[in-house]
């Protein structure tokens, strides 16, 4: 397992919010980050929808970690400001958030992010994410 990867895994299984979502850590690469998240009613909205705010956390997770792989050494990273762009329900089995950078800088980083929700196979955007993450001393 490589460093970045194991500082990421470290600082995700920290945060007690992914616990109690219920969500995992994918893939780590250098400048793209995956959280996954399986459907729970326990996380829906009044339509049986997943709700946006779980929704918004993992992506907001996984474009922060992907920032985090950019960052200067002795940084960790912190959300400046995010847009999500919600494309249609969030209706599916499981839940994968996507976050990349576009461009990483000595203090911020720009990321973008997505979410897909799979459903018998076949897979959906159902969010989108801009997202400005600072790096900050560690």
């Amino acid at each position: 397992m490589s460093d970045i990867r194991q500082r990421i895994a470290a600082s995700f299984s920290a945060q007690g919010l992914m616990a109690t979502l219920g969500a995992q850590l994918g893939a780590v690469e250098d400048g793209e980050v995956r959280i996954e998240l399986p459907f729970s009613k326990h996380l829906s909205q009044q339509q049986g929808f997943m709700h946006a705010g779980a929704t918004t956390t993992i992506l907001d997770n996984a474009c922060g970690y992907a920032a985090l792989t950019k960052a200067p050494a002795g940084c960790e990273v912190v959300t400046v400001e995010f847009k999500v762009n919600f494309m249609r329900p969030a209706i599916g089995e499981r839940f994968v958030a996507i976050g990349r950078v576009q461009n990483s800088g000595r203090s911020l980083a720009v990321c973008s992010g997505e979410v897909l929700a799979f459903a018998g196979g076949a897979s959906k955007v159902v969010a989108l994410m801009q997202a400005t993450i600072a790096h900050v001393a560690a």
